[in-house]
């Protein structure tokens, strides 16, 4: 078991760079002012250099085995950013036929290359799956199993099938992104797993080809990831002595980044990536087997912001507030998880002094808020501000709560700036509406 080690990691995608006596921030070559103007607020803004660094790193840290990198399209399935990783050679992680629709929009080598989890699949989903040749599907119960097996027969093609398992391995994260312990819905209990492959095998539509397992999400250390593999690795030895054919190894994803709280310790990428990848390839040692990750935040989540604009500052007592034009609606994160992200003024000016502030959203929920009691530099009306490490579970989770229209999505490449997604519109809101 290898040595406990912090995850944290947090490498800047966005610089300050100074004009005209102040800092502007920019991404990339670009101005996030001159975006602002000419584009509006709020908008997402990603940067291509900091996704492409960030999956060199991690792919790379898997260099000795032979691998592949399934991006998890849950993090943020804007077609750009998919084209963009599937250029580098990425795979994909679907859990639904909308995500399963979005790797097929970027190409048919795609689908080879992507496997299908999650916990509720319909039948009309395995159909579409199945029918576009995808590497694997991952199984998560015995009536799923029974299901596929009946489509497959139907479409008159094998469905290639890994059993997602619960290694009941404790991850300290949020409790609504930890997935490994019994009482989740996730996976199959590791004490039923030799009964569903012998099951699995007897039929005759269904083709075993792996082991599939995830227990979170945001892990900041390689110790859980380690004990769920050892355990993973037991179980594979195990199926191959009894003839099972286990060529692959799903290890899900998790990987954990900094959202510049303070907490843990700031590492380069390159030395978690090589911490991450020592403590899942050290339990497969002597197995002849195609390690899959599934990263996905750790990929695209500082690639990111969001940029809002300060509407007004009030006063309740001595409660501040700085209300953006910004809500929970466009990023779900705080409100739902109580999660932090750092909130920087686009342009900094010296000697301005600093207050504790809440800054808060429009729409009319007390839950509507990225920061409370934040100290931050003194702002003025119309300040613009930038929230970062914004790129995975920003647009992915936005809504259309209070019927506001998402942002306009930006990727930004040197000094070129694409239109990724456009600004939605009210009217567009009611199209579908009699």
């Amino acid at each position: 078991m290898p040595k406990q080690t912090n995850l944290i990691v947090r490498s800047p995608a966005f610089l300050y760079r100074e004009a005209k006596k102040v800092f502007e921030l920019h991404c990339e070559q670009v101005p996030l002012a001159k975006l602002a103007a000419r584009f509006g607020t709020p908008a997402y803004v990603y940067s291509t250099q900091a996704a492409q660094f960030r999956f060199k790193a991690l792919d790379q840290a898997f260099d000795r085995v032979p691998h592949t990198l399934c991006y998890s399209v849950k993090a943020n399935s804007n077609l750009s950013l998919l084209r963009l990783l599937h250029k580098m050679g990425s795979g994909f992680d679907v859990v639904s036929g909308g995500e399963l629709e979005r790797v097929a929009q970027v190409g048919r080598r795609a689908l080879q290359n992507t496997v299908f989890s999650g916990v509720g699949k319909t039948a009309d989903e395995m159909d579409t799956a199945l029918r576009a040749g995808i590497l694997m599907f991952n199984l998560e119960s015995e009536s799923e199993m029974r299901l596929l097996a009946e489509r497959a027969h139907r479409v008159k093609k094998k469905a290639p099938v890994a059993f997602r398992v619960n290694p009941d391995v404790v991850a300290e994260t949020h409790p609504y992104i930890s997935t490994g312990l019994r009482e989740h819905k996730f996976g199959v209990p590791m004490a039923d797993a030799l009964r569903l492959y012998s099951a699995a095998a007897e039929q005759c539509w269904l083709e075993v080809r792996g082991i599939s397992v995830h227990i979170g999400s945001q892990i900041t250390s390689v110790q859980p990831f380690g004990e769920a593999m050892a355990r993973v690795a037991e179980l594979a030895r195990e199926l191959l002595n009894r003839g099972h054919a286990i060529r692959y190894i799903d290890s899900g994803g998790g990987l954990g980044i900094c959202y510049g709280n303070g907490q843990g310790v700031e590492q380069e990428l390159s030395v978690t990536a090589a911490a991450y990848a020592q403590a899942l390839i050290g339990p497969l040692r002597g197995l002849d087997v195609h390690l899959l990750l599934e990263p996905g935040r750790s990929i695209v989540g500082p690639a990111g912001v969001l940029l809002t604009r300060v509407l007004y500052l009030k006063k309740n007592g001595e409660k501040r507030f700085a209300v953006v034009d910004a809500a929970m609606n466009d990023l779900l994160r705080p409100s739902l998880y109580n999660a932090y992200h750092e909130i920087v003024p686009v342009e900094r000016r010296d000697g301005t002094g600093t207050a504790k502030v809440d800054i808060v959203g429009p729409i009319c929920e007390t839950g509507d808020f990225f920061a409370r009691d934040r100290k931050m530099p003194s702002l003025e009306e119309g300040d613009l501000l930038a929230i970062l490490d914004a790129g995975a579970y920003g647009m992915s989770l936005a809504s259309n709560y209070n019927s506001r229209p998402r942002p306009v999505e930006l990727l930004v490449q040197g000094k070129k700036v694409k239109v990724v997604r456009k600004r939605e519109s009210i009217k567009g809101l009611i199209a579908y509406e009699k």
